[in-house]
């Protein structure tokens, strides 16, 4: 479905990289409203530049962030103090998920990466009794409302972007240099497989392109 324009679209892309923003980061402190407000370990999956990481321990005993980049897994490790109990790690996320069972698993924009029922299974089975799982993920637009906030978004993003940069055209931060894909699945997909293998999972379509699950194991 075409909303915009070619030109416009490009004047936006000019707009968006002379203001940019970390979608991801918006999100932050939503996640953490979704957490206890104590909890012994927590996994964070494609940790990135490890904004999330970081916040995470402020409230963990231990954080273990996992991302599959090396490059950007170096930048992350130079921007923790010591004094925060975080592990960075190159890993598959699937594949080498880190042994042991966590009280907090999230993961911001990666989902999309993995194979999306494989990942699933894998952080169910790596969470512990009474644990959160949280994932922002994207998903391809499919339906007139995934549409509908995509229209909504485009203005919100602009107005965002001006306003977290003050005005002023700035550098994108570390957090966005990570590899970024499309999302192939649409949202019905994600709410169909995930009732299968999380039952009782909250999902919600966000703004900016997102939608957030939340589930807690029995």
């Amino acid at each position: 479905m075409k909303i915009l324009s070619p030109r416009v679209l490009r004047a936006l892309e000019r707009f968006n990289a002379a203001y940019p923003w970390d979608h991801n980061a918006h999100y932050h402190r939503w996640i953490l409203r979704q957490l206890p407000k104590r909890f012994d370990r927590a996994v964070d999956i494609g940790s990135g530049s490890g904004d999330l990481a970081r916040l995470l321990a402020r409230r963990a005993v231990a954080v273990t962030a996992v991302d599959a980049d090396p490059v950007i897994t170096v930048q992350a490790q130079e921007l923790t103090p010591s004094s925060l109990p975080v592990t960075f790690t190159v890993a598959d996320a699937v594949a080498e998920f880190p042994a042991g069972t966590y009280d907090v698993i999230t993961c911001v924009a990666t989902v999309h990466h993995l194979p999306f029922a494989e990942a699933l299974a894998c952080f169910r089975n790596h969470l512990a009794p009474g644990g959160t799982l949280v994932i922002v993920g994207l998903s391809r637009a499919q339906t007139p409302v995934d549409h509908l906030l995509g229209v909504l978004a485009i203005p919100a993003n602009a107005a965002i972007g001006w306003l977290k940069n003050k005005g002023r055209s700035s550098p994108r931060p570390a957090s966005m240099t990570a590899p970024t894909r499309t999302a192939d699945m649409a949202f019905d997909d994600v709410v169909r497989e995930t009732g299968t293998l999380l039952p009782g999972a909250r999902l919600r379509r966000q703004l900016f392109w997102r939608y957030t699950l939340v589930w807690c194991q029995p």
